[in-house]
């Protein structure tokens, strides 16, 4: 089986490892010119890989629709994730609030260590946009890039991450090609600000 990953971050290098381990051969392709660049900025360059408590826990504190993660859980849970990083090489440590973090705090060990293992597995890395899903009918056959390259593949597997930080890549590009595939989107808003109101006073006190 041929399955092409769009996106080089942390969801995009671990789906191509799943898939190699399981036979698939795997083209990623990262717009990038490097993978998990976002990865390496998490947890003020710690890398904050993952919370060691149950699903339950985690549900609970997920705001809004927290029911929504619990097949994504019942897949992969934390303790599942901290076996699958100190498999590849990255020893983890437990700090407050059940922060998992690498023990050596630098977040480049956990991008190098999925960078190795998707390399140890076979998987293709491919700098390149995607602006385009090949369609059959209402089957994903493939890719086009911005360059005119073409990749077909049994499956198309998409992990663009959100449009939360621009600079590292996440420009929502994704929700196009979601689209594209007939998926609905819903109308995206930041959810990570200190404070939103209709006053401008908010602005005027800025830097105090």
């Amino acid at each position: 089986m041929k399955i092409v990953v769009i996106g080089g971050g942390a969801a995009g290098m671990m789906a191509a490892c799943t898939a190699a381990e399981h036979g698939a051969k795997v083209t990623l392709i990262e717009r990038n010119s490097q993978l998990g660049i976002k990865v390496n900025i998490t947890g003020k360059g710690r890398c904050n890989v993952t919370n060691d408590s149950e699903p339950e826990a985690l549900i609970k504190n997920t705001l809004t629709n927290g029911r929504f993660l619990y097949s994504a859980f019942a897949g992969l849970s934390a303790q599942d994730t901290i076996a699958f990083f100190e498999r590849i090489g990255v020893p983890l440590k437990v700090e407050r609030g059940q922060r998992v973090f690498p023990e050596s705090d630098r977040s480049m060990d956990v991008v190098d260590a999925l960078v190795d293992e998707c390399r140890k597995l076979g998987c293709k890395f491919t700098q390149g946009t995607v602006n385009e899903l090949i369609l059959e009918g209402d089957t994903v056959k493939g890719i086009r890039t911005s360059d005119g390259r073409e990749y077909f593949a049994d499956a198309v597997l998409l992990c663009t991450g959100g449009k939360s930080y621009p600079a590292t890549g996440s420009t929502g590009d994704g929700y196009a090609l979601a689209k594209q595939a007939g998926h609905s989107i819903t109308k995206l808003k930041p959810s990570l600000v200190p404070i939103v109101t209709n006053e401008k006073y908010c602005t005027d006190m800025m830097g105090l």
